[in-house]
Protein backbone atom coordinates (compact mmCIF):
# COMPACT_ATOMS: atom_id res chain seq x y z
CA UNK A 1 0.00 0.00 0.00
CA UNK A 2 1.16 3.61 -1.09
CA UNK A 3 2.11 6.27 1.62
CA UNK A 4 0.28 9.05 2.27
CA UNK A 5 2.03 10.78 -0.14
CA UNK A 6 1.56 8.49 -2.73
CA UNK A 7 1.08 11.36 -5.69
CA UNK A 8 4.13 12.95 -4.90
CA UNK A 9 6.11 10.16 -4.78
CA UNK A 10 4.22 9.36 -8.41
CA UNK A 11 5.39 12.50 -10.31
CA UNK A 12 8.87 12.55 -9.04
CA UNK A 13 9.03 8.96 -10.39
CA UNK A 14 7.33 9.95 -13.45
CA UNK A 15 10.40 13.04 -13.72
CA UNK A 16 12.95 10.71 -13.30
CA UNK A 17 11.49 8.49 -15.78
CA UNK A 18 11.14 11.38 -18.20
CA UNK A 19 14.40 12.68 -17.37
CA UNK A 20 15.99 9.27 -18.21
CA UNK A 21 14.44 9.29 -21.55
CA UNK A 22 15.03 12.79 -22.84
CA UNK A 23 18.47 12.28 -21.73
CA UNK A 24 19.94 10.74 -24.78
CA UNK A 25 18.24 13.56 -27.23
CA UNK A 26 18.51 16.66 -25.16
CA UNK A 27 22.31 15.80 -23.60
CA UNK A 28 24.48 14.82 -26.15
CA UNK A 29 28.07 13.83 -25.12
CA UNK A 30 29.39 15.63 -27.80
CA UNK A 31 27.96 18.79 -27.70
CA UNK A 32 27.73 19.65 -23.69
CA UNK A 33 26.92 23.42 -24.69
CA UNK A 34 22.73 23.47 -24.66
CA UNK A 35 23.35 27.02 -26.94
CA UNK A 36 19.89 27.36 -29.36
CA UNK A 37 20.47 27.92 -33.03
CA UNK A 38 21.95 31.33 -34.07
CA UNK A 39 18.48 32.91 -35.02
CA UNK A 40 17.42 32.45 -31.08
CA UNK A 41 17.94 34.98 -28.13
CA UNK A 42 18.82 34.14 -24.80
CA UNK A 43 16.57 35.78 -21.99
CA UNK A 44 17.58 34.38 -18.24
CA UNK A 45 14.41 34.01 -16.17
CA UNK A 46 12.82 32.60 -12.47
CA UNK A 47 13.27 28.92 -14.31
CA UNK A 48 16.64 29.75 -16.12
CA UNK A 49 17.38 30.63 -19.82
CA UNK A 50 14.21 30.73 -22.58
CA UNK A 51 15.33 30.51 -25.94
CA UNK A 52 13.08 32.83 -28.06
CA UNK A 53 13.14 33.39 -31.55
CA UNK A 54 10.86 36.85 -32.60
CA UNK A 55 9.19 37.74 -35.69
CA UNK A 56 6.86 40.42 -36.96
CA UNK A 57 4.54 40.14 -40.12
CA UNK A 58 2.94 43.07 -41.34
CA UNK A 59 -0.72 43.23 -41.30
CA UNK A 60 -0.64 43.81 -45.29
CA UNK A 61 1.12 39.89 -45.43
CA UNK A 62 -0.46 37.42 -47.13
CA UNK A 63 -0.57 33.33 -47.26
CA UNK A 64 -1.65 32.73 -50.89
CA UNK A 65 -4.94 35.08 -51.37
CA UNK A 66 -5.92 35.33 -48.00
CA UNK A 67 -4.54 38.86 -45.75
CA UNK A 68 -3.74 37.61 -42.37
CA UNK A 69 -4.58 40.77 -40.81
CA UNK A 70 -8.72 39.60 -41.75
CA UNK A 71 -8.38 36.93 -38.68
CA UNK A 72 -8.55 39.76 -36.74
CA UNK A 73 -12.23 41.04 -37.57
CA UNK A 74 -13.20 37.20 -38.26
CA UNK A 75 -17.14 36.45 -37.32
CA UNK A 76 -16.35 35.41 -34.58
CA UNK A 77 -20.57 33.73 -34.56
CA UNK A 78 -20.09 32.29 -38.29
CA UNK A 79 -16.54 30.84 -36.60
CA UNK A 80 -18.49 29.53 -33.28
CA UNK A 81 -20.82 27.46 -35.98
CA UNK A 82 -18.47 26.02 -38.31
CA UNK A 83 -16.11 24.89 -35.51
CA UNK A 84 -19.97 23.48 -33.48
CA UNK A 85 -18.71 25.31 -30.09
CA UNK A 86 -21.21 28.04 -29.20
CA UNK A 87 -18.36 29.29 -26.84
CA UNK A 88 -15.99 30.88 -29.52
CA UNK A 89 -19.00 33.23 -30.32
CA UNK A 90 -18.00 34.83 -26.77
CA UNK A 91 -14.19 35.01 -28.04
CA UNK A 92 -12.29 38.00 -29.29
CA UNK A 93 -10.06 36.88 -32.73
CA UNK A 94 -7.94 39.73 -32.12
CA UNK A 95 -6.71 38.56 -28.88
CA UNK A 96 -6.54 34.31 -30.22
CA UNK A 97 -3.36 32.40 -29.72
CA UNK A 98 -2.46 31.12 -32.54
CA UNK A 99 0.02 27.60 -31.04
CA UNK A 100 1.88 25.26 -33.06
CA UNK A 101 4.67 22.20 -31.58
CA UNK A 102 7.30 20.22 -33.25
CA UNK A 103 8.13 17.43 -31.26
CA UNK A 104 10.80 14.62 -30.94
CA UNK A 105 8.17 11.95 -31.90
CA UNK A 106 4.44 11.61 -33.09
CA UNK A 107 3.38 9.31 -30.78
CA UNK A 108 2.37 11.95 -27.84
CA UNK A 109 4.08 8.76 -25.41
CA UNK A 110 6.31 9.64 -22.06
CA UNK A 111 9.36 10.37 -24.16
CA UNK A 112 7.32 12.98 -26.58
CA UNK A 113 8.67 16.30 -25.83
CA UNK A 114 7.91 19.79 -27.60
CA UNK A 115 11.08 20.59 -28.86
CA UNK A 116 9.63 23.69 -30.87
CA UNK A 117 6.73 25.76 -29.66
CA UNK A 118 5.37 28.54 -32.34
CA UNK A 119 2.91 30.92 -30.65
CA UNK A 120 1.86 34.22 -32.46
CA UNK A 121 -1.00 37.05 -31.88
CA UNK A 122 -1.69 39.77 -33.36
CA UNK A 123 -0.25 42.94 -30.67
CA UNK A 124 -1.72 46.86 -31.20
CA UNK A 125 1.39 48.07 -29.73
CA UNK A 126 3.16 47.36 -33.35
CA UNK A 127 0.66 47.14 -35.56
CA UNK A 128 1.89 43.67 -36.96
CA UNK A 129 1.13 40.18 -36.57
CA UNK A 130 3.56 38.62 -33.84
CA UNK A 131 5.20 35.57 -34.12
CA UNK A 132 7.45 34.03 -31.03
CA UNK A 133 9.21 30.56 -31.35
CA UNK A 134 10.25 29.02 -28.09
CA UNK A 135 13.08 26.18 -28.13
CA UNK A 136 13.88 23.50 -26.39
CA UNK A 137 17.28 22.15 -26.14
CA UNK A 138 18.00 20.82 -22.48
CA UNK A 139 15.12 19.49 -20.30
CA UNK A 140 16.27 21.36 -17.47
CA UNK A 141 15.16 24.50 -19.60
CA UNK A 142 11.47 23.04 -19.87
CA UNK A 143 10.11 25.31 -17.46
CA UNK A 144 10.89 28.48 -18.67
CA UNK A 145 9.38 27.61 -22.32
CA UNK A 146 5.85 26.14 -20.43
CA UNK A 147 5.80 29.62 -17.88
CA UNK A 148 5.88 31.77 -21.10
CA UNK A 149 3.36 29.65 -22.79
CA UNK A 150 1.04 29.40 -19.68
CA UNK A 151 1.68 33.69 -19.52
CA UNK A 152 0.55 34.23 -22.99
CA UNK A 153 -2.48 31.10 -22.69
CA UNK A 154 -3.47 33.19 -20.00
CA UNK A 155 -3.46 36.79 -21.77
CA UNK A 156 -5.49 34.51 -24.74
CA UNK A 157 -9.61 35.02 -25.62
CA UNK A 158 -8.82 31.46 -27.42
CA UNK A 159 -6.16 28.97 -28.80
CA UNK A 160 -6.38 28.13 -32.39
CA UNK A 161 -4.33 25.12 -33.93
CA UNK A 162 -4.55 22.76 -36.39
CA UNK A 163 -4.95 19.18 -34.76
CA UNK A 164 -4.44 20.89 -31.05
CA UNK A 165 -7.14 19.11 -29.66
CA UNK A 166 -5.56 15.79 -30.06
CA UNK A 167 -1.67 16.26 -30.63
CA UNK A 168 -0.62 19.58 -29.19
CA UNK A 169 -2.24 20.54 -25.97
CA UNK A 170 -3.24 17.10 -24.84
CA UNK A 171 1.33 17.02 -25.28
CA UNK A 172 1.82 20.33 -23.46
CA UNK A 173 -0.51 19.48 -20.81
CA UNK A 174 1.37 16.50 -20.36
CA UNK A 175 4.67 18.56 -20.28
CA UNK A 176 3.46 20.52 -17.78
CA UNK A 177 2.77 17.95 -15.23
CA UNK A 178 6.23 16.27 -16.18
CA UNK A 179 7.78 19.28 -15.10
CA UNK A 180 5.56 20.04 -11.47
CA UNK A 181 3.96 22.72 -13.01
CA UNK A 182 0.05 23.28 -12.64
CA UNK A 183 -1.55 23.27 -16.53
CA UNK A 184 -3.21 26.92 -17.12
CA UNK A 185 -6.39 27.26 -17.35
CA UNK A 186 -7.39 26.77 -21.21
CA UNK A 187 -9.50 29.43 -23.16
CA UNK A 188 -12.11 27.92 -25.71
CA UNK A 189 -9.99 26.22 -28.34
CA UNK A 190 -10.64 26.65 -32.34
CA UNK A 191 -8.84 23.46 -34.16
CA UNK A 192 -8.74 24.11 -37.53
CA UNK A 193 -8.76 20.65 -38.66
CA UNK A 194 -12.20 20.07 -37.56
CA UNK A 195 -13.40 22.92 -39.65
CA UNK A 196 -11.29 22.40 -42.41
CA UNK A 197 -12.86 18.06 -42.66
CA UNK A 198 -16.36 19.77 -42.51
CA UNK A 199 -16.12 22.72 -45.64
CA UNK A 200 -14.03 20.91 -48.03
CA UNK A 201 -15.35 17.84 -47.47
CA UNK A 202 -17.02 18.26 -51.18
CA UNK A 203 -13.58 18.88 -52.86
CA UNK A 204 -12.29 15.62 -51.27
CA UNK A 205 -9.35 17.91 -49.72
CA UNK A 206 -6.55 16.02 -47.99
CA UNK A 207 -7.05 17.42 -44.57
CA UNK A 208 -3.72 18.36 -44.39
CA UNK A 209 -2.26 22.00 -43.47
CA UNK A 210 0.10 21.51 -46.44
CA UNK A 211 -2.77 20.55 -48.79
CA UNK A 212 -5.17 23.44 -47.42
CA UNK A 213 -2.04 25.51 -48.21
CA UNK A 214 -2.27 24.45 -52.05
CA UNK A 215 -6.00 23.91 -52.49
CA UNK A 216 -7.65 26.51 -50.56
CA UNK A 217 -5.60 29.41 -50.04
CA UNK A 218 -3.62 29.29 -53.12
CA UNK A 219 0.40 28.61 -52.65
CA UNK A 220 2.73 26.00 -52.17
CA UNK A 221 5.70 26.06 -49.77
CA UNK A 222 9.08 26.22 -51.11
CA UNK A 223 11.84 24.29 -50.08
CA UNK A 224 9.93 23.13 -46.70
CA UNK A 225 10.80 20.79 -44.42
CA UNK A 226 8.21 17.42 -44.53
CA UNK A 227 6.62 17.05 -41.09
CA UNK A 228 7.89 13.47 -41.35
CA UNK A 229 11.05 14.58 -40.82
CA UNK A 230 10.95 17.34 -38.28
CA UNK A 231 12.17 14.86 -35.63
CA UNK A 232 14.98 13.58 -37.37
CA UNK A 233 16.26 16.67 -38.39
CA UNK A 234 15.86 18.25 -34.50
CA UNK A 235 18.40 14.77 -33.51
CA UNK A 236 20.53 15.31 -36.06
CA UNK A 237 21.27 18.94 -35.01
CA UNK A 238 21.27 17.65 -31.12
CA UNK A 239 24.36 15.39 -32.12
CA UNK A 240 26.23 18.02 -34.38
CA UNK A 241 24.97 21.62 -33.62
CA UNK A 242 24.57 23.18 -37.14
CA UNK A 243 22.35 25.32 -37.63
CA UNK A 244 21.31 24.31 -41.46
CA UNK A 245 19.57 21.04 -39.80
CA UNK A 246 17.33 22.78 -37.81
CA UNK A 247 16.36 26.09 -39.41
CA UNK A 248 14.15 24.28 -42.11
CA UNK A 249 12.21 23.15 -39.22
CA UNK A 250 11.69 26.70 -37.76
CA UNK A 251 11.12 27.97 -40.60
CA UNK A 252 8.28 25.05 -40.96
CA UNK A 253 6.65 25.47 -37.93
CA UNK A 254 6.39 29.68 -38.55
CA UNK A 255 4.66 29.12 -42.08
CA UNK A 256 2.15 26.60 -40.17
CA UNK A 257 0.91 29.34 -37.38
CA UNK A 258 0.75 32.34 -40.14
CA UNK A 259 -1.40 29.69 -42.35
CA UNK A 260 -3.74 29.31 -38.87
CA UNK A 261 -4.00 32.74 -39.82
CA UNK A 262 -4.79 32.77 -43.07
CA UNK A 263 -7.28 30.16 -42.14
CA UNK A 264 -9.23 31.98 -39.86
CA UNK A 265 -9.72 34.80 -41.94
CA UNK A 266 -11.06 32.67 -44.87
CA UNK A 267 -13.62 31.08 -42.78
CA UNK A 268 -14.34 34.04 -40.52
CA UNK A 269 -15.19 35.77 -44.07
CA UNK A 270 -18.50 36.96 -44.87
CA UNK A 271 -20.14 34.60 -47.16
CA UNK A 272 -21.57 37.05 -49.41
CA UNK A 273 -17.49 37.99 -50.31
CA UNK A 274 -16.15 34.40 -49.55
CA UNK A 275 -13.13 33.25 -51.49
CA UNK A 276 -14.42 29.72 -50.75
CA UNK A 277 -15.24 27.64 -53.84
CA UNK A 278 -19.10 26.37 -54.31
CA UNK A 279 -18.24 23.40 -53.64
CA UNK A 280 -16.96 24.25 -50.23
CA UNK A 281 -20.13 26.14 -49.91
CA UNK A 282 -21.84 22.37 -50.15
CA UNK A 283 -19.52 21.56 -46.61
CA UNK A 284 -20.56 25.07 -45.33
CA UNK A 285 -24.68 24.19 -45.54
CA UNK A 286 -24.25 21.38 -44.36
CA UNK A 287 -22.33 22.32 -41.12
CA UNK A 288 -24.75 25.38 -40.82
CA UNK A 289 -27.47 23.07 -40.68
CA UNK A 290 -25.51 21.22 -38.01
CA UNK A 291 -24.89 24.25 -35.67
CA UNK A 292 -28.63 24.45 -36.07
CA UNK A 293 -28.83 27.15 -38.98
CA UNK A 294 -31.08 25.60 -41.11
CA UNK A 295 -32.88 28.76 -42.58
CA UNK A 296 -29.33 29.84 -43.42
CA UNK A 297 -27.89 26.17 -44.40
CA UNK A 298 -30.68 25.85 -47.20
CA UNK A 299 -29.79 29.51 -48.98
CA UNK A 300 -26.26 28.41 -48.99
CA UNK A 301 -26.98 25.44 -50.57
CA UNK A 302 -28.34 26.71 -53.03
CA UNK A 303 -26.09 29.09 -53.77
CA UNK A 304 -23.90 26.60 -54.51
CA UNK A 305 -25.97 24.71 -56.77
CA UNK A 306 -27.36 27.71 -58.61
CA UNK A 307 -23.15 28.63 -58.90
CA UNK A 308 -22.29 25.05 -60.69
CA UNK A 309 -21.66 22.52 -57.49
CA UNK A 310 -23.92 20.13 -58.86
CA UNK A 311 -25.40 17.52 -57.28
CA UNK A 312 -24.06 17.11 -54.31
CA UNK A 313 -25.44 20.77 -53.26
CA UNK A 314 -28.74 18.96 -54.28
CA UNK A 315 -27.69 15.59 -51.77
CA UNK A 316 -26.70 18.56 -49.18
CA UNK A 317 -30.44 20.53 -49.54
CA UNK A 318 -32.24 17.63 -49.56
CA UNK A 319 -30.58 16.51 -46.12
CA UNK A 320 -31.53 19.87 -44.82
CA UNK A 321 -34.62 20.03 -45.88
CA UNK A 322 -35.94 17.05 -44.34
CA UNK A 323 -33.98 17.98 -40.84
CA UNK A 324 -37.05 20.43 -40.96
CA UNK A 325 -39.81 18.47 -41.92
CA UNK A 326 -40.11 19.53 -45.70
CA UNK A 327 -40.36 16.21 -47.30
CA UNK A 328 -41.71 17.60 -50.27
CA UNK A 329 -38.91 19.64 -51.07
CA UNK A 330 -36.59 16.98 -49.98
CA UNK A 331 -38.10 14.94 -52.14
CA UNK A 332 -37.63 16.73 -55.49
CA UNK A 333 -34.13 17.16 -54.33
CA UNK A 334 -33.22 13.53 -54.24
CA UNK A 335 -35.49 13.14 -56.88
CA UNK A 336 -33.60 15.47 -59.38
CA UNK A 337 -30.30 13.90 -57.80
CA UNK A 338 -31.24 10.13 -58.53
CA UNK A 339 -31.78 11.18 -62.13
CA UNK A 340 -28.30 11.87 -62.18
CA UNK A 341 -26.03 9.76 -59.54
CA UNK A 342 -26.04 6.28 -58.73
CA UNK A 343 -26.32 6.76 -54.77
CA UNK A 344 -27.76 3.59 -52.85
CA UNK A 345 -27.84 5.51 -49.82
CA UNK A 346 -30.36 8.45 -51.87
CA UNK A 347 -32.47 5.69 -53.37
CA UNK A 348 -33.47 4.39 -49.71
CA UNK A 349 -34.35 7.88 -48.40
CA UNK A 350 -36.26 8.71 -51.53
CA UNK A 351 -38.43 5.24 -51.69
CA UNK A 352 -39.03 5.69 -48.07
CA UNK A 353 -40.52 9.48 -49.10
CA UNK A 354 -42.39 7.44 -51.69
CA UNK A 355 -43.68 5.01 -49.54
CA UNK A 356 -44.66 7.19 -46.58
CA UNK A 357 -44.85 10.59 -47.59
CA UNK A 358 -46.55 10.72 -51.35
CA UNK A 359 -47.99 7.21 -50.74
CA UNK A 360 -46.52 5.67 -54.13
CA UNK A 361 -45.50 2.44 -53.19
CA UNK A 362 -45.24 1.56 -57.19
CA UNK A 363 -42.25 4.49 -57.43
CA UNK A 364 -40.80 3.16 -54.00
CA UNK A 365 -40.79 -0.08 -55.48
CA UNK A 366 -38.79 0.67 -58.25
CA UNK A 367 -35.53 2.15 -56.45
CA UNK A 368 -35.73 -0.67 -54.66
CA UNK A 369 -35.72 -3.33 -57.45
CA UNK A 370 -32.40 -1.12 -58.74
CA UNK A 371 -30.59 -1.31 -55.58
CA UNK A 372 -30.43 0.65 -51.83
CA UNK A 373 -28.08 0.40 -49.18
CA UNK A 374 -30.28 -1.83 -46.61
CA UNK A 375 -29.29 -5.26 -45.73
CA UNK A 376 -31.20 -8.25 -47.87
CA UNK A 377 -33.47 -9.21 -44.91
CA UNK A 378 -34.43 -5.41 -44.85
CA UNK A 379 -34.96 -4.74 -48.20
CA UNK A 380 -36.96 -8.12 -48.53
CA UNK A 381 -38.90 -7.03 -46.05
CA UNK A 382 -39.57 -3.57 -47.74
CA UNK A 383 -40.11 -5.53 -50.83
CA UNK A 384 -43.20 -7.62 -49.58
CA UNK A 385 -44.48 -4.72 -47.77
CA UNK A 386 -44.44 -2.41 -50.98
CA UNK A 387 -45.73 -5.42 -53.56
CA UNK A 388 -48.88 -5.54 -50.86
CA UNK A 389 -49.49 -2.10 -51.18
CA UNK A 390 -49.53 -1.87 -54.59
CA UNK A 391 -51.92 -4.71 -55.05
CA UNK A 392 -55.87 -4.04 -56.37
CA UNK A 393 -57.19 -4.60 -52.70
CA UNK A 394 -54.37 -2.40 -51.58
CA UNK A 395 -55.25 0.17 -53.93
CA UNK A 396 -59.21 -0.14 -53.22
CA UNK A 397 -58.83 0.20 -49.80
CA UNK A 398 -56.20 3.41 -50.01
CA UNK A 399 -59.46 4.96 -52.16
CA UNK A 400 -62.35 4.10 -49.90
CA UNK A 401 -60.22 5.99 -46.97
CA UNK A 402 -59.51 8.75 -48.98
CA UNK A 403 -62.79 9.17 -50.05
CA UNK A 404 -64.41 8.92 -46.34
CA UNK A 405 -61.34 11.65 -44.96
CA UNK A 406 -63.21 13.68 -47.89
CA UNK A 407 -66.56 13.83 -46.72
CA UNK A 408 -65.36 13.92 -43.55
CA UNK A 409 -63.76 17.75 -44.26
CA UNK A 410 -66.77 18.50 -46.21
Amino acid sequence: MLPDNREAILDDLRLRMQRILARSVLAPRRHPDASPPLSFESRLGEYGPLYIREKSYSLLHHAGDMPIASARFADRDQLAHFALDPRIAGCDPARALYLDTETTGLSGGAGTLAFLVGIAFFCDNLGAFQLEQLFLSDLAHERAMLEHLAARLREASMIVTFNGKSFDMPLLRSRFVMARMTPPKEPPHLDLLHIARRVHRARNVACRLGAIETNVLGFARVDDVPSSEVSARFWSYMRTRRDDEILGVVEHNAWDVVSMAALVALYGDSLETTRLSVSDLVGVARTLSRAGMTERAIEVATRAYVGGAGAKSLRARAEIFRTIGDRASAMADLEQFCATVDDPNARLELAKLYEHFAKSPKQALELIDRGTSESEEATKKRRARLIRLTSPASRERESVTKSREGEGKA
